[in-house]
């Protein structure tokens, strides 16, 4: 039996049995490929296993329609909260986090407001903090209001020690697991880096990449590259191609050199990899007028 959607008379009909769809019997789609219908959860399960296998390939193939046409620009956060232009990558090294508002500052939009004698956060003008202990008492005002950047923030602090915290792995994770329960990108990405060395649990490249699937949807350009990296290791060039062509027109440039090699290798063809230059080219333009 072809597992594709049976029709009659113009009415689709159960996949397993024929019955018509009407007012009186009320067809639902397989949830998993969207292929076919039934008109009960009996007849699903009587056709099961003629349908396995098309059920199977038609669910992977949507899985990666959604993989790889979603996040396709970058987040809100990597945006510049005062000219909100995007921050050049890699982000950290070209903008700076306010502790007291949790936004993210372009260098540029930073220093512009200290040259007009502005030395108070440029968004929010709160005066900095003057010490660690005084930052990590805003952070964690804001922890407590469940700011989802703001437990972010406070895993970062215990993952690589400092603001007078101690390095606590584990506690970081579940730090990250709150924050990418409330929303958080970075946090997802996060995860994922952690199952992927094994940092404060148990190393789990599967579930690494899980994450950073679930953050390279919603933009995160590191989190697609390393999915392309993934990908890559396990021998499947194109797909790695297709990943780390999204990062480089996103404008990272260490996706732009994987392509780069990739063409020099013979997995990725010329015109990907003049798609990628002229991507990653035009999104740092953007970038740089920041």
């Amino acid at each position: 039996m072809n597992c594709v959607h049976v029709k009659g008379d113009g009415d689709e009909a159960c996949a397993n049995c024929g019955k018509l769809g009407s007012d009186a019997v009320k067809l639902k789609d397989c949830t998993a490929c969207r292929l076919v219908k039934y008109c009960g959860v009996d007849c699903q399960k009587a056709h099961r296993k003629l349908h396995r296998k098309a059920c199977k390939q038609r669910a992977a193939e949507l899985k990666d329609e959604k993989l790889y046409s979603q996040g396709l620009e970058r987040p809100e956060i990597d945006y510049c909260s005062i000219c909100t232009l995007p921050i050049p990558l890699p982000r950290d090294r070209h903008s700076v986090f306010m502790a007291c508002c949790m936004k993210r500052i372009c260098k540029g939009c930073s220093v512009a407001a200290q040259k007009r004698g502005m030395f108070d956060c440029a968004f929010c003008r709160t005066p900095i903090a003057g010490n660690d202990a005084d930052t990590l008492a805003m952070v964690q005002a804001r922890v407590q209001k469940k700011d989802p950047d703001a437990i972010f923030f406070l895993g970062q602090r215990y993952y690589h020690g400092g603001f007078g915290l101690q390095k606590d792995m584990q506690r970081a994770v579940k730090l990250y697991t709150e924050a990418a329960e409330l929303g958080s990108i970075d946090a997802l990405f996060n995860l994922g880096s952690a199952y992927f060395r094994g940092d404060g649990v148990q190393q789990d490249k599967a579930k690494a990449a899980q994450f950073w699937m679930k953050s390279a949807m919603q933009g995160h350009v590191v989190s697609r590259h390393n999915l392309g990296g993934d990908e890559g290791q396990k021998g499947n060039y194109d797909r790695a191609v297709r990943h780390f062509l999204i990062s480089a027109k996103m404008g990272y440039e260490d996706s732009l050199e994987n392509i780069k090699e990739a063409f020099m290798a013979g997995v990725a063809t010329k015109e990907q990899y003049a798609e990628a230059l002229k991507g990653c080219q035009d999104a740092v333009a953007d970038s740089e007028e920041s």
